[in-house]
C-alpha cells in the first residue's frame, strides 16, 4: 500500500526477486516535490498516477511479475476486498489513519503485515503476525495519532535516502516471510 518513498524501494526489490503478483494500491499523483525520495520516477511523471508509474516500472523490470495498479486509497470500505487474496500486505502509506486501518485488517484477515514509517531523518519497522498470535501496533499505540498531528514528508521533510533505507529493510524482511526463512 503506497507507491512512494518506502513503496519505491519494496517494488523494486521484489519485482526484482521475481515475486509473482503484486498489487500497487496508491491514490496519489507524484509531484516534483516527491522525486527526491521517489527515485524510480523520473520529472516528466510528475501529474501521473503513482501507482499506474509504479506497475509499469515492474512491468519493465520484471515482465513476468504481474503487477495490478489500483488508483485509489485504500479505506474502510474497500480494504478488505483488496487485500483478501494477498499473502502479505506491505504498509508504505504516509498516514497514521491507514497504518491502524492496515494493522487491524491484517489482524481481521489473519495476513502478515510490514509497517514502516519515516520522519525526518529517522524511521520504525515492525512485523505484525497475527497468524502467529504475535504483537500488533496496536499493542504498542491502542489508538491511531490524529492525522497531521506529526509531520508528514511534505511537512517536516526527510533526507530521501532514509526512505529508501527503510523500504529496502521492508523489501528484505517481506522477502525473508515469503521465502519462510528466519
Amino acid at each position: 500500500i503506497g507507491a512512494g518513498g518506502l513503496g519505491v524501494p519494496v517494488l523494486q526489490y521484489l519485482a526484482g526477486a521475481g515475486v509473482g503478483r503484486l498489487l500497487i494500491v496508491d491514490g496519489d499523483r507524484l509531484e516534483p516535490s516527491n522525486l527526491h525520495r521517489q527515485t524510480w520516477y523520473a520529472l516528466a511523471d510528475c501529474g501521473r498516477p503513482k501507482a499506474e508509474l509504479a506497475a509499469a516500472r515492474v512491468a519493465a523490470l520484471n515482465p513476468d511479475v504481474r503487477s495490478t495498479a489500483s488508483v485509489q486509497r485504500l479505506d474502510a470500505g474497500n480494504g478488505a476486498s483488496l487485500l483478501a487474496n494477498a499473502d502479505l500486505i506491505v504498509d508504505c502509506s504516509d498516514n497514521f489513519s491507514t497504518k491502524f486501518l492496515l494493522n487491524d485488517l491484517a489482524q481481521a484477515l489473519g495476513k502478515p503485515l510490514l509497517l514502516a514509517s519515516v520522519y525526518q531523518y529517522e524511521g520504525q519497522l515492525q512485523a505484525v503476525r497475527p497468524e502467529r498470535a504475535g504483537a500488533c501496533l496496536r499493542c504498542l499505540w491502542p489508538e491511531a495519532t490524529r492525522d497531521g498531528l506529526v509531520g508528514n514528508c511534505a511537512e517536516a521533510g526527510v533526507l530521501g535516502p532514509v526512505p529508501g533505507v527503510f523500504g529496502s529493510l521492508q523489501a528484505l524482511e517481506a522477502l525473508k516471510l515469503l521465502l519462510d526463512l528466519p
